[in-house]
């Protein structure tokens, strides 16, 4: 199995001409949470330190309702408890599905055509094919074992409406095809407000095929804690439940309390999502002072930006300024003249790069 190389290890040199900047490095290149874990969330795990026993890796009883819950009253889809997974994050859970779902050699996975690095990962893992494709109309014949979408879409914050989600789930239905969707920017809707795949206006109330996966990386800057969840389909939850209790992939107790607290609390969330509108502003008219373009954008954590030119000399020319972005091209070959902008960085950071940026004018 070949794997591809890591795609940030390409940009240690634009990061080694950014960190000589005399007020210093400003990289905006990684989506990391960079706020504080909300209190209420540390107190939960705290309180939960002492689990000297093993953890369920259903999720406990009060887990498996939080998460129902929050898909009930966040997505308006009311799958149960029998319809939730937690996952030790996302990552590992995008990397592992098509292996975990039964998917191998000869099966065919549709990604998106700008799309995170781990679902080409996932597929190579599972020694299937990739295809990229936004439409299924370009599938042509094809039957495909798994579809995967992603809205708001991590690059480009693109956000597909609830007609293109159902036209993609009744497709795929006509195929017998797993439809996952990749949802953990759902909380950070700017121009329009991201719609899930488990809506009854996607798949009218029927979860059959169809999965949805979560994250508290972002909405909770939980990222060190390795917090995520699937919802949809209770059979298809189930037999991704046996895989991993055979495997062990077993979200920690205390991390389980913690998840607990933050589904329950949209405090912190309303106070997060103000932080990311305040620095995407900021970033927004700094960029377009420089001459960039931002384009889609609609949701999530980073502008999708160009100049029209090699992404690599968009890089460089930001590097230069001592700001560290994504090429376009680590999502895909039509991202080559784009760059992933993140909104991940302190004010004070976001600020210092916008005051570099307006003052090329």
């Amino acid at each position: 199995m070949e794997l591809p190389d890591f795609p940030w290890d390409r940009l240690a040199p634009a990061k080694r001409t950014a960190a000589v900047h005399p007020d210093g490095l400003v990289d905006l290149s990684i989506g990391t949470p960079v706020d504080p874990t909300p209190v209420v969330v540390q107190r939960a795990l705290a309180a939960a330190a002492d689990a000297p026993g093993y953890p369920t890796t259903i999720g406990s009883p009060e887990l498996r309702a939080a998460m129902a819950a929050w898909c009930t009253q966040r997505l308006g889809a009311a799958v149960g408890i029998d319809g939730v997974l937690p996952s030790i994050g996302s990552k590992e859970l995008v990397a592992w599905l098509p292996t975990l779902l039964g998917v191998g050699a000869g099966d065919t996975v549709v990604v998106p055509e700008l799309a995170y690095p781990t679902y080409d990962v996932g597929v190579r893992l599972a020694g299937a094919e990739l295809v990229r494709a936004d439409s299924t109309t370009a599938l042509g014949p094809r039957s495909p074992a798994l579809v995967w979408i992603n809205s708001p879409s991590n690059p480009t914050g693109r956000v597909l409406p609830p007609e293109h989600l159902a036209k993609v789930v009744a497709w795929a239905r006509e195929r017998d095809a797993i439809v996952v969707s990749d949802e953990c920017y759902i909380e950070l809707g700017w121009e329009t407000e991201p719609v899930s795949v488990l809506h009854p206006d996607v798949c009218h109330g029927d979860h059959h095929g169809v999965l949805a996966v979560h994250s508290l990386s972002k909405r909770s800057n939980l990222a060190g804690y390795r917090a995520g969840f699937v919802a949809g389909d209770p059979a298809l939850i189930k037999r991704l439940l046996e895989v991993r209790k055979h495997a062990g992939m077993i979200v920690p107790a205390p991390v389980q309390a913690a998840m607990v607290a933050a589904l329950g609390d949209q405090e912190h969330v309303a106070e997060q999502r103000e932080r990311y509108r305040r620095r995407r502003e900021v970033l927004r008219a700094a960029i377009g002072a420089a001459g960039f373009t931002v384009e889609q954008s609609d949701a999530g954590l980073y502008l999708w930006a160009t100049r029209g030119d090699d992404c690599w000399a968009a890089v460089d020319f930001l590097a230069e300024r001592g700001i560290l972005v994504a090429p376009g091209e680590f999502y895909g070959p039509t991202g080559g003249r784009h760059v992933r902008i993140a909104l991940t960085a302190t004010d004070e950071r976001v600020d210092a790069a916008a005051a570099r940026l307006t003052a090329q004018k």
